[in-house]
């Protein structure tokens, strides 16, 4: 377990911490992470392994991963050009931490949904409790 009292962060490190985990963090980065894992793969693959994702996104996800070296994009001359992307080796090393949180979310998402429902529950019940007006009247 991480003890919070050990573990100090100047401001601006916490931002350089962020900045990076919001890259990794976001939906489309970490289902790609995980497909590249796998294999290389071209665009059009791996537009249809990620359901959802648009073109627009995935070359936004692509290019951001590959800004932070987190991916290769390799250009093979022919016709029409061939493109594949694959994991680099900094890339290779989110694979255990994608893995681990993915594992993470299976398991506790039973727990997760519960918990959202008795918020819901919750927030639902003190909607119907009456106002009560500090004006006088």
């Amino acid at each position: 377990m991480l003890d919070t009292k050990t573990v100090h962060h100047p401001t601006s490190e916490c931002l350089k911490v962020t900045e990076v985990l919001a890259r990794i963090g976001d939906k489309w980065s970490i289902l790609l992470i995980a497909r590249l894992g796998e294999r290389s793969m071209r665009f059009n693959e791996l537009r249809r392994s990620v359901e959802g994702v648009s073109q627009r996104m995935l070359t936004l996800t692509l290019r951001g991963l590959e800004r932070d070296g987190l991916i290769m994009r390799t250009v093979t001359s022919s016709i029409p050009p061939r493109v594949d992307y694959a994991l680099t080796p900094l890339g290779r090393s989110l694979l255990a931490p994608v893995e681990e949180l993915t594992k993470w979310a299976l398991e506790h998402r039973p727990t997760v949904e519960i918990a959202r429902r008795e918020f819901d529950a919750k927030v639902a019940d003190d909607m119907d409790e009456p106002v009560i007006s500090l004006r006088r009247g």
